[in-house]
Protein backbone atom coordinates (compact mmCIF):
# COMPACT_ATOMS: atom_id res chain seq x y z
CA UNK A 1 0.00 0.00 0.00
CA UNK A 2 1.40 3.41 -0.95
CA UNK A 3 2.17 5.74 1.93
CA UNK A 4 0.57 9.14 2.39
CA UNK A 5 2.98 11.93 1.42
CA UNK A 6 3.73 14.56 4.06
CA UNK A 7 2.54 18.12 3.65
CA UNK A 8 4.43 19.84 0.84
CA UNK A 9 5.78 23.33 0.58
CA UNK A 10 3.88 25.55 -1.82
CA UNK A 11 5.29 28.12 -4.23
CA UNK A 12 2.89 30.72 -5.59
CA UNK A 13 3.49 31.83 -9.17
CA UNK A 14 1.55 33.83 -11.71
CA UNK A 15 1.63 31.20 -14.48
CA UNK A 16 2.72 27.57 -14.20
CA UNK A 17 3.59 25.83 -17.48
CA UNK A 18 3.92 22.04 -17.66
CA UNK A 19 6.30 21.00 -20.42
CA UNK A 20 9.35 22.66 -21.98
CA UNK A 21 8.49 21.89 -25.59
CA UNK A 22 7.85 24.45 -28.31
CA UNK A 23 4.38 25.32 -26.97
CA UNK A 24 5.36 25.72 -23.33
CA UNK A 25 8.53 27.69 -24.02
CA UNK A 26 6.79 29.97 -26.51
CA UNK A 27 4.08 30.67 -23.94
CA UNK A 28 6.67 31.48 -21.28
CA UNK A 29 8.61 33.80 -23.58
CA UNK A 30 5.46 35.60 -24.72
CA UNK A 31 4.38 36.17 -21.12
CA UNK A 32 7.72 37.75 -20.33
CA UNK A 33 7.64 39.85 -23.50
CA UNK A 34 4.25 41.25 -22.52
CA UNK A 35 5.40 41.90 -18.97
CA UNK A 36 8.45 43.79 -20.25
CA UNK A 37 6.28 45.86 -22.60
CA UNK A 38 4.02 46.87 -19.70
CA UNK A 39 6.85 47.31 -17.21
CA UNK A 40 5.35 44.67 -14.92
CA UNK A 41 6.82 41.80 -12.95
CA UNK A 42 5.35 38.41 -13.77
CA UNK A 43 6.50 35.14 -12.26
CA UNK A 44 6.56 32.32 -14.83
CA UNK A 45 7.77 28.78 -14.12
CA UNK A 46 8.19 25.94 -16.63
CA UNK A 47 8.56 22.39 -15.35
CA UNK A 48 9.99 19.64 -17.55
CA UNK A 49 10.08 15.90 -16.77
CA UNK A 50 13.15 15.29 -18.98
CA UNK A 51 16.62 15.45 -17.46
CA UNK A 52 17.21 18.61 -19.49
CA UNK A 53 15.25 20.73 -21.92
CA UNK A 54 15.13 18.79 -25.19
CA UNK A 55 15.81 15.39 -23.63
CA UNK A 56 12.29 14.17 -24.46
CA UNK A 57 11.77 16.15 -27.67
CA UNK A 58 11.52 14.00 -30.78
CA UNK A 59 10.20 15.34 -34.06
CA UNK A 60 11.06 14.95 -37.75
CA UNK A 61 11.47 17.85 -38.26
CA UNK A 62 10.87 20.32 -41.02
CA UNK A 63 9.94 23.54 -39.24
CA UNK A 64 7.51 26.07 -40.66
CA UNK A 65 9.08 29.30 -39.29
CA UNK A 66 5.76 31.12 -38.80
CA UNK A 67 5.84 30.41 -35.07
CA UNK A 68 9.37 31.72 -34.69
CA UNK A 69 8.52 34.72 -36.87
CA UNK A 70 5.70 35.63 -34.49
CA UNK A 71 7.75 35.04 -31.35
CA UNK A 72 11.00 36.67 -32.46
CA UNK A 73 10.61 38.63 -35.73
CA UNK A 74 14.40 39.02 -35.87
CA UNK A 75 15.27 35.42 -34.97
CA UNK A 76 17.37 34.97 -38.12
CA UNK A 77 19.82 37.56 -36.79
CA UNK A 78 19.88 36.18 -33.24
CA UNK A 79 22.90 34.26 -31.96
CA UNK A 80 22.73 30.49 -31.99
CA UNK A 81 19.36 29.97 -33.65
CA UNK A 82 19.59 26.27 -34.69
CA UNK A 83 18.05 26.70 -38.13
CA UNK A 84 21.00 26.60 -40.50
CA UNK A 85 19.53 24.15 -43.04
CA UNK A 86 16.82 25.70 -45.21
CA UNK A 87 14.88 23.35 -47.48
CA UNK A 88 16.30 23.63 -51.00
CA UNK A 89 14.74 20.58 -52.71
CA UNK A 90 12.07 18.00 -52.05
CA UNK A 91 10.75 14.72 -53.38
CA UNK A 92 7.55 12.77 -52.76
CA UNK A 93 7.69 9.08 -53.61
CA UNK A 94 5.47 6.07 -53.98
CA UNK A 95 7.62 3.14 -52.86
CA UNK A 96 7.49 -0.38 -54.23
CA UNK A 97 9.51 -3.35 -53.01
CA UNK A 98 12.24 -2.83 -55.62
CA UNK A 99 11.99 0.81 -56.62
CA UNK A 100 10.00 4.01 -56.43
CA UNK A 101 8.06 6.53 -58.48
CA UNK A 102 8.57 10.24 -57.83
CA UNK A 103 5.33 12.17 -57.91
CA UNK A 104 5.38 15.65 -59.47
CA UNK A 105 5.94 18.17 -56.68
CA UNK A 106 4.73 20.99 -58.94
CA UNK A 107 1.28 19.38 -59.08
CA UNK A 108 0.89 19.20 -55.31
CA UNK A 109 -1.20 21.64 -53.28
CA UNK A 110 0.95 24.50 -51.96
CA UNK A 111 0.06 23.58 -48.39
CA UNK A 112 2.15 20.40 -48.48
CA UNK A 113 5.26 21.94 -50.04
CA UNK A 114 8.27 22.74 -47.89
CA UNK A 115 9.68 25.85 -49.55
CA UNK A 116 10.60 28.43 -46.92
CA UNK A 117 10.92 25.84 -44.14
CA UNK A 118 13.98 24.60 -42.26
CA UNK A 119 15.31 21.14 -41.43
CA UNK A 120 15.94 21.22 -37.69
CA UNK A 121 16.45 19.25 -34.53
CA UNK A 122 13.47 20.32 -32.43
CA UNK A 123 15.38 19.24 -29.34
CA UNK A 124 18.01 21.85 -30.17
CA UNK A 125 15.36 24.43 -31.09
CA UNK A 126 13.84 23.93 -27.64
CA UNK A 127 17.23 24.21 -25.98
CA UNK A 128 17.71 27.54 -27.75
CA UNK A 129 14.24 28.73 -26.81
CA UNK A 130 14.98 27.81 -23.19
CA UNK A 131 18.09 29.99 -23.28
CA UNK A 132 16.01 32.92 -24.52
CA UNK A 133 13.35 32.29 -21.89
CA UNK A 134 15.82 32.11 -19.02
CA UNK A 135 17.45 35.30 -20.25
CA UNK A 136 14.07 36.98 -19.79
CA UNK A 137 13.66 35.67 -16.26
CA UNK A 138 11.61 32.51 -16.82
CA UNK A 139 12.43 29.83 -14.25
CA UNK A 140 12.82 26.43 -15.91
CA UNK A 141 13.04 23.30 -13.76
CA UNK A 142 14.13 20.21 -15.72
CA UNK A 143 13.97 16.78 -14.12
CA UNK A 144 10.76 17.81 -12.36
CA UNK A 145 7.82 15.67 -13.37
CA UNK A 146 4.37 17.15 -12.77
CA UNK A 147 2.69 14.11 -11.28
CA UNK A 148 -0.54 15.46 -9.80
CA UNK A 149 -3.07 18.22 -10.37
CA UNK A 150 -4.19 20.51 -7.57
CA UNK A 151 -7.69 22.00 -7.39
CA UNK A 152 -9.37 24.93 -5.69
CA UNK A 153 -12.52 24.41 -3.66
CA UNK A 154 -14.60 25.59 -6.63
CA UNK A 155 -13.13 22.80 -8.79
CA UNK A 156 -10.75 24.95 -10.82
CA UNK A 157 -7.13 23.94 -11.33
CA UNK A 158 -4.80 25.77 -8.97
CA UNK A 159 -1.47 24.08 -9.69
CA UNK A 160 0.55 20.90 -9.89
CA UNK A 161 2.73 18.74 -7.67
CA UNK A 162 6.28 18.43 -8.99
CA UNK A 163 9.51 16.81 -7.97
CA UNK A 164 8.36 13.96 -5.77
CA UNK A 165 11.31 11.55 -5.69
CA UNK A 166 12.57 8.61 -3.70
CA UNK A 167 9.53 6.30 -3.53
CA UNK A 168 10.51 2.63 -3.81
CA UNK A 169 8.86 -0.13 -5.83
CA UNK A 170 6.95 -1.13 -2.71
CA UNK A 171 5.35 2.31 -2.55
CA UNK A 172 7.27 3.26 0.58
CA UNK A 173 9.73 6.17 0.91
CA UNK A 174 13.42 5.39 0.59
CA UNK A 175 16.28 7.19 2.29
CA UNK A 176 16.49 10.68 0.85
CA UNK A 177 12.80 10.80 -0.06
CA UNK A 178 11.69 14.20 -1.39
CA UNK A 179 7.95 14.96 -1.15
CA UNK A 180 8.11 17.49 -3.95
CA UNK A 181 6.52 20.90 -4.08
CA UNK A 182 3.17 22.42 -4.91
CA UNK A 183 3.47 24.96 -7.70
CA UNK A 184 0.38 27.12 -7.44
CA UNK A 185 -0.52 29.52 -10.21
CA UNK A 186 -3.20 31.96 -11.17
CA UNK A 187 -3.31 29.92 -14.38
CA UNK A 188 -1.80 26.59 -15.42
CA UNK A 189 -0.91 25.95 -19.05
CA UNK A 190 -0.58 22.30 -20.02
CA UNK A 191 2.05 21.70 -22.72
CA UNK A 192 2.89 18.05 -22.09
CA UNK A 193 2.76 16.99 -25.74
CA UNK A 194 0.87 14.02 -27.15
CA UNK A 195 -1.35 12.03 -24.75
CA UNK A 196 0.02 13.70 -21.63
CA UNK A 197 -1.03 12.14 -18.33
CA UNK A 198 -2.38 15.40 -16.88
CA UNK A 199 -4.02 16.37 -20.18
CA UNK A 200 -5.82 13.04 -20.22
CA UNK A 201 -7.14 13.63 -16.70
CA UNK A 202 -8.29 17.16 -17.50
CA UNK A 203 -10.05 16.13 -20.71
CA UNK A 204 -11.93 13.44 -18.78
CA UNK A 205 -12.72 15.55 -15.70
CA UNK A 206 -14.10 18.54 -17.58
CA UNK A 207 -15.50 16.67 -20.60
CA UNK A 208 -13.33 18.71 -22.93
CA UNK A 209 -13.81 16.20 -25.76
CA UNK A 210 -17.61 16.09 -25.49
CA UNK A 211 -18.09 17.92 -28.79
CA UNK A 212 -15.09 16.58 -30.73
CA UNK A 213 -14.32 13.38 -32.59
CA UNK A 214 -12.03 10.75 -31.04
CA UNK A 215 -8.42 11.82 -31.24
CA UNK A 216 -6.36 9.83 -33.73
CA UNK A 217 -2.67 9.01 -33.46
CA UNK A 218 0.35 7.68 -35.27
CA UNK A 219 3.59 6.27 -33.96
CA UNK A 220 6.71 7.95 -35.28
CA UNK A 221 10.04 6.09 -35.21
CA UNK A 222 13.24 7.93 -36.00
CA UNK A 223 16.95 7.26 -36.39
CA UNK A 224 19.69 9.82 -36.80
CA UNK A 225 22.46 8.67 -39.17
CA UNK A 226 25.83 9.98 -40.27
CA UNK A 227 26.22 9.13 -43.97
CA UNK A 228 29.09 9.28 -46.46
CA UNK A 229 29.77 12.92 -47.47
CA UNK A 230 29.27 12.19 -51.15
CA UNK A 231 25.71 11.02 -50.42
CA UNK A 232 24.77 14.11 -48.41
CA UNK A 233 22.28 16.56 -49.94
CA UNK A 234 21.98 19.41 -47.40
CA UNK A 235 18.49 20.85 -47.38
CA UNK A 236 16.82 17.94 -49.22
CA UNK A 237 13.47 16.65 -47.98
CA UNK A 238 11.95 13.32 -49.04
CA UNK A 239 8.59 11.88 -48.03
CA UNK A 240 7.19 8.56 -49.17
CA UNK A 241 4.21 6.27 -48.84
CA UNK A 242 3.62 2.69 -49.93
CA UNK A 243 5.97 -0.25 -49.33
CA UNK A 244 6.32 -1.95 -46.93
CA UNK A 245 2.90 -0.84 -45.67
CA UNK A 246 -0.19 -2.30 -47.30
CA UNK A 247 -2.99 -0.13 -48.60
CA UNK A 248 -5.10 -0.58 -45.46
CA UNK A 249 -2.34 0.68 -43.13
CA UNK A 250 -1.69 4.40 -43.08
CA UNK A 251 1.76 5.87 -42.81
CA UNK A 252 4.99 6.55 -44.64
CA UNK A 253 8.55 7.72 -44.30
CA UNK A 254 10.51 10.94 -43.95
CA UNK A 255 14.13 11.57 -44.86
CA UNK A 256 15.76 14.93 -44.11
CA UNK A 257 19.35 15.90 -44.95
CA UNK A 258 21.09 18.20 -42.49
CA UNK A 259 24.14 20.28 -43.39
CA UNK A 260 26.70 18.13 -41.52
CA UNK A 261 26.47 14.78 -43.36
CA UNK A 262 23.71 13.61 -41.03
CA UNK A 263 20.17 12.62 -41.92
CA UNK A 264 16.95 12.17 -39.98
CA UNK A 265 15.33 8.95 -41.19
CA UNK A 266 11.91 8.13 -39.85
CA UNK A 267 8.78 6.12 -40.34
CA UNK A 268 5.20 6.78 -39.25
CA UNK A 269 2.50 4.15 -38.82
CA UNK A 270 -1.06 5.34 -38.19
CA UNK A 271 -2.35 3.62 -35.07
CA UNK A 272 -5.79 2.85 -36.47
CA UNK A 273 -4.42 -0.30 -38.11
CA UNK A 274 -6.60 -3.39 -37.76
CA UNK A 275 -4.15 -6.31 -37.72
CA UNK A 276 -2.85 -6.91 -34.18
CA UNK A 277 0.12 -8.78 -35.65
CA UNK A 278 1.43 -5.61 -37.28
CA UNK A 279 4.78 -4.52 -35.79
CA UNK A 280 5.46 -0.80 -36.43
CA UNK A 281 9.11 -1.06 -35.44
CA UNK A 282 9.51 -4.03 -37.78
CA UNK A 283 7.93 -2.05 -40.62
CA UNK A 284 10.49 0.72 -40.08
CA UNK A 285 13.42 -1.69 -40.11
CA UNK A 286 12.04 -3.44 -43.19
CA UNK A 287 11.70 -0.07 -44.94
CA UNK A 288 15.46 0.47 -44.50
CA UNK A 289 16.12 -2.63 -46.63
CA UNK A 290 14.60 -0.91 -49.67
CA UNK A 291 17.36 -0.68 -52.30
CA UNK A 292 17.34 3.14 -52.35
CA UNK A 293 17.42 3.51 -48.57
CA UNK A 294 19.96 0.71 -48.03
CA UNK A 295 22.28 2.32 -50.59
CA UNK A 296 22.04 5.65 -48.78
CA UNK A 297 22.84 4.07 -45.41
CA UNK A 298 25.63 1.80 -46.65
CA UNK A 299 28.90 2.82 -45.01
CA UNK A 300 27.02 5.11 -42.63
CA UNK A 301 26.67 5.12 -38.87
CA UNK A 302 23.53 5.17 -36.74
CA UNK A 303 23.82 7.88 -34.09
CA UNK A 304 20.52 7.88 -32.21
CA UNK A 305 17.07 6.29 -32.07
CA UNK A 306 13.74 7.28 -30.59
CA UNK A 307 9.99 7.09 -30.90
CA UNK A 308 6.99 9.26 -30.13
CA UNK A 309 3.26 9.23 -30.73
CA UNK A 310 1.81 11.90 -33.02
CA UNK A 311 -1.64 13.48 -32.88
CA UNK A 312 -3.41 12.95 -36.20
CA UNK A 313 -7.06 13.74 -35.53
CA UNK A 314 -6.73 17.30 -36.76
CA UNK A 315 -9.57 19.80 -36.83
CA UNK A 316 -12.39 17.38 -35.91
CA UNK A 317 -10.57 16.03 -32.85
CA UNK A 318 -9.55 19.30 -31.18
CA UNK A 319 -11.05 19.30 -27.67
CA UNK A 320 -12.26 22.35 -25.82
CA UNK A 321 -9.04 24.27 -25.21
CA UNK A 322 -9.77 25.75 -21.80
CA UNK A 323 -10.75 24.49 -18.38
CA UNK A 324 -11.28 26.42 -15.14
CA UNK A 325 -7.82 27.66 -14.20
CA UNK A 326 -5.91 26.97 -17.39
CA UNK A 327 -5.63 25.72 -20.94
CA UNK A 328 -4.29 23.02 -23.23
CA UNK A 329 -1.66 24.22 -25.69
CA UNK A 330 0.37 22.55 -28.44
CA UNK A 331 0.09 18.81 -28.91
CA UNK A 332 -1.74 18.46 -25.60
CA UNK A 333 -4.70 19.63 -27.69
CA UNK A 334 -3.49 18.23 -31.04
CA UNK A 335 -2.62 20.80 -33.69
CA UNK A 336 -0.62 18.63 -36.11
CA UNK A 337 -1.43 19.13 -39.78
CA UNK A 338 -1.20 15.52 -41.02
CA UNK A 339 -0.68 16.12 -44.77
CA UNK A 340 2.01 18.71 -44.00
CA UNK A 341 3.61 16.44 -41.37
CA UNK A 342 4.03 19.57 -39.27
CA UNK A 343 2.74 20.84 -35.95
CA UNK A 344 5.59 22.61 -34.17
CA UNK A 345 4.67 26.00 -35.62
CA UNK A 346 1.07 25.55 -34.47
CA UNK A 347 2.28 24.50 -31.02
CA UNK A 348 4.26 27.72 -30.74
CA UNK A 349 1.42 29.88 -32.03
CA UNK A 350 -1.18 28.40 -29.66
CA UNK A 351 1.24 28.74 -26.77
CA UNK A 352 1.50 32.46 -27.53
CA UNK A 353 -2.28 32.83 -27.84
CA UNK A 354 -2.81 31.26 -24.42
CA UNK A 355 -0.05 33.40 -22.94
CA UNK A 356 -1.66 36.59 -24.19
CA UNK A 357 -5.03 35.55 -22.77
CA UNK A 358 -3.47 34.66 -19.40
CA UNK A 359 -1.50 37.92 -19.24
CA UNK A 360 -4.58 40.04 -19.89
CA UNK A 361 -6.61 38.07 -17.34
CA UNK A 362 -3.98 38.56 -14.64
CA UNK A 363 -3.76 42.26 -15.49
CA UNK A 364 -7.52 42.45 -14.86
CA UNK A 365 -7.06 40.82 -11.45
CA UNK A 366 -8.53 37.48 -12.47
CA UNK A 367 -7.40 33.96 -11.69
CA UNK A 368 -8.76 30.44 -11.85
CA UNK A 369 -11.40 31.12 -14.48
CA UNK A 370 -11.54 30.07 -18.14
CA UNK A 371 -9.38 31.89 -20.65
CA UNK A 372 -12.08 32.53 -23.21
CA UNK A 373 -9.85 35.01 -25.04
CA UNK A 374 -7.55 32.10 -25.97
CA UNK A 375 -10.44 30.27 -27.64
CA UNK A 376 -11.47 33.45 -29.45
CA UNK A 377 -7.92 33.99 -30.66
CA UNK A 378 -7.65 30.41 -31.87
CA UNK A 379 -10.96 30.60 -33.71
CA UNK A 380 -9.73 33.69 -35.60
CA UNK A 381 -6.25 32.28 -36.25
CA UNK A 382 -4.30 30.88 -39.17
CA UNK A 383 -3.86 27.71 -37.09
CA UNK A 384 -7.57 26.96 -37.13
CA UNK A 385 -7.85 27.85 -40.80
CA UNK A 386 -4.94 25.57 -41.73
CA UNK A 387 -6.37 22.61 -39.83
CA UNK A 388 -9.88 23.24 -41.09
CA UNK A 389 -8.72 23.16 -44.70
CA UNK A 390 -6.79 19.90 -44.17
CA UNK A 391 -9.54 18.25 -42.13
CA UNK A 392 -10.53 15.51 -44.59
CA UNK A 393 -7.12 14.10 -45.48
CA UNK A 394 -6.83 11.65 -42.59
CA UNK A 395 -10.45 10.40 -42.90
CA UNK A 396 -10.01 9.93 -46.67
CA UNK A 397 -6.89 7.85 -46.10
CA UNK A 398 -8.79 5.76 -43.55
CA UNK A 399 -11.73 5.15 -45.88
CA UNK A 400 -9.94 4.69 -49.21
CA UNK A 401 -6.44 3.52 -48.24
CA UNK A 402 -3.20 5.41 -48.29
CA UNK A 403 -2.03 4.32 -51.72
CA UNK A 404 -3.42 5.91 -54.84
CA UNK A 405 -7.10 6.08 -53.80
CA UNK A 406 -6.68 8.02 -50.58
CA UNK A 407 -3.75 10.07 -51.86
CA UNK A 408 -5.57 11.10 -55.03
CA UNK A 409 -8.80 12.04 -53.27
CA UNK A 410 -7.04 13.91 -50.48
CA UNK A 411 -4.91 15.75 -53.02
CA UNK A 412 -8.05 16.80 -54.87
CA UNK A 413 -9.66 17.89 -51.61
CA UNK A 414 -6.61 19.95 -50.62
CA UNK A 415 -6.56 21.66 -54.01
CA UNK A 416 -10.22 22.62 -53.89
CA UNK A 417 -10.15 23.45 -50.19
CA UNK A 418 -6.94 25.47 -50.08
CA UNK A 419 -6.46 26.94 -53.54
CA UNK A 420 -9.50 26.98 -55.78
CA UNK A 421 -12.59 27.65 -53.74
CA UNK A 422 -12.06 27.05 -50.05
CA UNK A 423 -14.84 24.46 -50.31
CA UNK A 424 -14.65 20.70 -49.83
CA UNK A 425 -16.94 18.43 -51.81
CA UNK A 426 -16.72 16.01 -48.88
CA UNK A 427 -17.97 18.47 -46.28
CA UNK A 428 -16.41 17.39 -42.99
CA UNK A 429 -15.68 13.67 -42.68
CA UNK A 430 -15.70 12.25 -39.17
CA UNK A 431 -13.42 9.98 -37.16
CA UNK A 432 -15.73 7.23 -35.98
CA UNK A 433 -13.69 5.28 -33.44
CA UNK A 434 -10.55 5.34 -31.33
CA UNK A 435 -7.36 3.68 -32.52
CA UNK A 436 -7.74 1.11 -29.74
CA UNK A 437 -11.22 0.20 -31.00
CA UNK A 438 -9.89 -0.17 -34.55
CA UNK A 439 -7.86 -3.23 -33.50
CA UNK A 440 -9.51 -6.44 -34.71
CA UNK A 441 -9.28 -9.94 -33.21
CA UNK A 442 -6.23 -11.91 -34.25
CA UNK A 443 -8.43 -14.67 -35.71
CA UNK A 444 -9.29 -12.35 -38.61
CA UNK A 445 -5.64 -11.86 -39.56
CA UNK A 446 -2.45 -13.72 -40.25
CA UNK A 447 0.87 -13.19 -38.47
CA UNK A 448 3.39 -11.08 -40.41
CA UNK A 449 6.92 -12.35 -40.97
CA UNK A 450 9.58 -9.70 -40.40
CA UNK A 451 13.24 -10.21 -41.39
CA UNK A 452 15.89 -10.57 -38.70
CA UNK A 453 18.02 -7.54 -37.94
CA UNK A 454 21.41 -7.61 -39.64
CA UNK A 455 23.12 -5.30 -37.12
CA UNK A 456 24.39 -3.07 -39.93
CA UNK A 457 21.38 -1.33 -41.43
CA UNK A 458 18.61 -2.92 -39.37
CA UNK A 459 18.66 -3.41 -35.61
CA UNK A 460 16.70 -5.21 -32.93
CA UNK A 461 14.62 -3.09 -30.57
CA UNK A 462 16.71 -3.42 -27.44
CA UNK A 463 19.92 -2.52 -29.26
CA UNK A 464 18.24 0.54 -30.71
CA UNK A 465 16.80 1.57 -27.33
CA UNK A 466 20.37 1.84 -26.07
CA UNK A 467 20.84 4.59 -28.68
CA UNK A 468 18.07 6.61 -27.03
CA UNK A 469 20.06 6.85 -23.77
CA UNK A 470 16.93 5.80 -21.90
CA UNK A 471 17.26 5.33 -18.17
CA UNK A 472 14.94 5.18 -15.19
CA UNK A 473 15.61 4.80 -11.49
CA UNK A 474 14.86 1.09 -11.13
CA UNK A 475 13.64 1.16 -7.54
CA UNK A 476 10.44 3.13 -8.12
CA UNK A 477 6.81 2.16 -8.70
CA UNK A 478 6.21 1.16 -12.31
CA UNK A 479 4.87 4.16 -14.22
CA UNK A 480 3.07 1.84 -16.64
CA UNK A 481 0.01 0.71 -14.73
CA UNK A 482 -2.63 -1.93 -15.45
CA UNK A 483 -6.22 -1.22 -14.48
CA UNK A 484 -6.74 -4.98 -14.31
CA UNK A 485 -3.61 -7.19 -14.20
CA UNK A 486 -5.59 -10.19 -15.49
CA UNK A 487 -6.50 -8.63 -18.86
CA UNK A 488 -3.20 -9.05 -20.78
CA UNK A 489 -3.24 -12.85 -20.44
CA UNK A 490 -6.95 -13.39 -19.90
CA UNK A 491 -8.29 -11.16 -22.70
CA UNK A 492 -5.64 -9.58 -24.91
CA UNK A 493 -3.58 -12.73 -25.49
CA UNK A 494 -6.39 -15.06 -26.66
CA UNK A 495 -8.32 -12.37 -28.51
CA UNK A 496 -5.64 -10.08 -29.95
CA UNK A 497 -2.40 -12.14 -29.60
CA UNK A 498 -1.41 -9.47 -27.03
CA UNK A 499 -0.34 -6.70 -29.43
CA UNK A 500 1.59 -4.83 -26.71
CA UNK A 501 4.45 -7.18 -27.59
CA UNK A 502 4.56 -5.52 -31.02
CA UNK A 503 3.22 -1.98 -30.92
CA UNK A 504 5.71 -0.88 -28.26
CA UNK A 505 8.85 0.46 -29.99
CA UNK A 506 11.06 -0.24 -26.98
CA UNK A 507 10.33 -3.84 -26.00
CA UNK A 508 8.64 -2.85 -22.76
CA UNK A 509 5.98 -5.57 -22.89
CA UNK A 510 6.65 -9.31 -23.10
CA UNK A 511 4.63 -12.50 -22.79
CA UNK A 512 6.84 -15.07 -21.10
CA UNK A 513 6.14 -18.79 -20.99
CA UNK A 514 7.80 -21.83 -19.45
CA UNK A 515 9.97 -24.20 -21.49
CA UNK A 516 6.90 -25.96 -22.86
CA UNK A 517 5.29 -22.75 -24.04
CA UNK A 518 2.66 -22.89 -21.30
CA UNK A 519 1.78 -20.70 -18.30
CA UNK A 520 2.06 -17.33 -20.04
CA UNK A 521 3.01 -14.34 -17.91
CA UNK A 522 2.80 -10.66 -18.86
CA UNK A 523 5.99 -8.77 -18.04
CA UNK A 524 6.50 -4.99 -18.07
CA UNK A 525 10.08 -3.79 -18.54
CA UNK A 526 9.40 -0.18 -17.54
CA UNK A 527 13.11 0.63 -17.61
CA UNK A 528 13.02 0.50 -21.43
CA UNK A 529 10.16 3.01 -21.85
CA UNK A 530 10.91 5.89 -24.24
CA UNK A 531 7.72 7.73 -23.23
CA UNK A 532 6.07 7.41 -26.64
CA UNK A 533 2.60 6.75 -25.06
CA UNK A 534 1.64 4.21 -27.75
CA UNK A 535 0.56 1.66 -25.14
CA UNK A 536 -1.85 4.12 -23.54
CA UNK A 537 -3.34 4.76 -26.99
CA UNK A 538 -3.39 1.38 -28.77
CA UNK A 539 -4.12 -1.21 -26.07
CA UNK A 540 -7.41 -2.70 -27.35
CA UNK A 541 -8.73 -3.14 -23.81
CA UNK A 542 -7.59 0.34 -22.74
CA UNK A 543 -6.07 -1.33 -19.71
CA UNK A 544 -2.61 0.31 -19.75
CA UNK A 545 -2.28 3.74 -18.17
CA UNK A 546 0.89 5.76 -18.76
CA UNK A 547 1.86 7.92 -15.78
CA UNK A 548 4.92 10.04 -15.13
CA UNK A 549 7.92 8.26 -13.68
CA UNK A 550 10.36 9.98 -11.37
CA UNK A 551 11.62 13.22 -12.90
CA UNK A 552 14.63 12.90 -15.16
CA UNK A 553 13.73 9.37 -16.23
CA UNK A 554 13.22 8.31 -19.82
CA UNK A 555 15.18 9.02 -22.98
CA UNK A 556 17.95 11.58 -23.31
CA UNK A 557 17.74 12.45 -26.96
CA UNK A 558 20.71 14.21 -28.57
CA UNK A 559 19.97 16.38 -31.62
CA UNK A 560 16.58 14.73 -32.19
Amino acid sequence: MAFEAPEREAMEIDVVIVGAGPAGLSAAIRLKQLAAEKGEDLAVVVVEKGSEVGAHILSGAVLDPSGLDRLFPDWREMDGAPTDTPVVSEDFKLMGAGGSISLPVAAMPPMVKNHGCYIVSMGNVCRWLAEQAEGMGVEIYPGMAASQLLYREDGSVRGVVVGEMGVGKDGEPKDGYEPGMELVGKYVLIAEGVRGSLSKQLIAKYGLDANSDPQKYGIGLKELWEIAPEKSRPGHVQHSFGWPLTDDVGGGSFLYHYSDNTIALGFVVHLNYKNPYLYPYGEFQKFKTHPEIAALLEGGKRLAYGSRAITEGGFQAIPKLTFPGGALIGCSAGFVNVPRIKGNHNAMLTGMMAAEAAFDAIAEGREGDELDAYVEAFNASAVREELQRARNVKPLWTRFGTLLGGIALSGLDLWTNTVLSGFSVFGTLRHDKTDAAATEPAARHRPIDYPRADGVITFDRLTNVSFSATNHEEDQPAHLKLNDPSIPIGVNLPTYAEPAQRYCPAGVYEVLTDDGGANPKFQINAQNCVHCKTCDIKDPSQNIVWTTPEGGGGPNYPNM
